[in-house]
């Protein structure tokens, strides 16, 4: 596949956003963190997700956080409960970039506390970098769309790493079968921007969420799941 050419390409590449996005897009190219943008792997109203090209021809994982159409209100509702953002006022800006700042943090938090996530990379105001997690070039599927070979099993792995996480004072908050992917029959997490501590004011609520959520997935596909007993083996009661 030809590379994009990042000088002679971006006008066309990004006229999709806006300029402060472009200006932030060409320093992560002129950092060589990667080469020029592919096709998106999804589009949403907040984020659209892309895969980029490195010199090497490997690829990473490009986020990008739409300034213009990003709830921050909403964002500001989690981010708000952050110890680690004690000072953060509301403005639209301040909120977007440190909510990409969130992410990028919660998944160092979890690498360290051995969840399976993607690496982030690196992160410039509202752009996250990270870790490309398939193989040949395509991108792992969501669970929702690769139903596993073995559901006991992968329901299992998935609630060992919810566990990891709760163990290392987060919880994901918005745990579903559209933010997990199957990779070679392992679930690995994403989408890490609303994860929270244990600290917050509404963590049990989140986790009881993202249980539902699991186990109403896999209650779907033929498996007997309880969730209270699956919210006791996460918290250790």
């Amino acid at each position: 596949m030809k590379k994009s050419r990042p000088k002679e390409d971006f006008k066309t590449k990004h006229s999709v956003f806006d300029e402060y996005t472009n200006r932030t897009i060409f320093k992560l190219i002129s950092q060589g963190h990667f080469e020029g943008l592919e096709s998106p792997i999804s589009i949403g109203k907040e984020s659209n997700v892309f895969s980029a090209l490195k010199k090497d021809s490997s690829k990473v994982i490009v986020k990008i956080y739409r300034l213009e159409t990003c709830d921050f209100n909403r964002m500001f509702e989690y981010i708000r409960d952050d110890s680690r953002f004690p000072y953060l006022k509301r403005g639209k800006r301040k909120i977007i970039f440190s909510w990409v700042q969130r992410e990028y943090r919660n998944l160092i938090k979890a690498r360290v506390a051995n969840v399976s996530v993607p690496t982030p990379l690196t992160f410039s105001d509202n752009v996250l970098v990270l870790e490309f997690i398939g193989d040949d070039g395509n991108i792992a599927p969501k669970l929702k769309d690769a139903i596993p070979e073995n559901p006991q099993e992968f329901f299992k792995k998935i609630i060992l790493n919810v566990k990891k996480l709760y163990k290392a004072g987060f919880v994901h908050a918005d745990l579903s079968a559209f933010n997990i992917l199957n990779y070679d029959e392992k679930p690995v997490f994403i989408d890490f921007s609303q994860c929270t501590t244990l600290i917050s004011s509404r963590s049990e609520e989140y986790l009881d969420r993202d249980i539902r959520n699991i186990c109403n997935f896999f209650k779907k596909i033929g498996l007997k799941v309880d969730e209270k007993k699956v919210k006791q083996q996460i918290i250790g009661k």
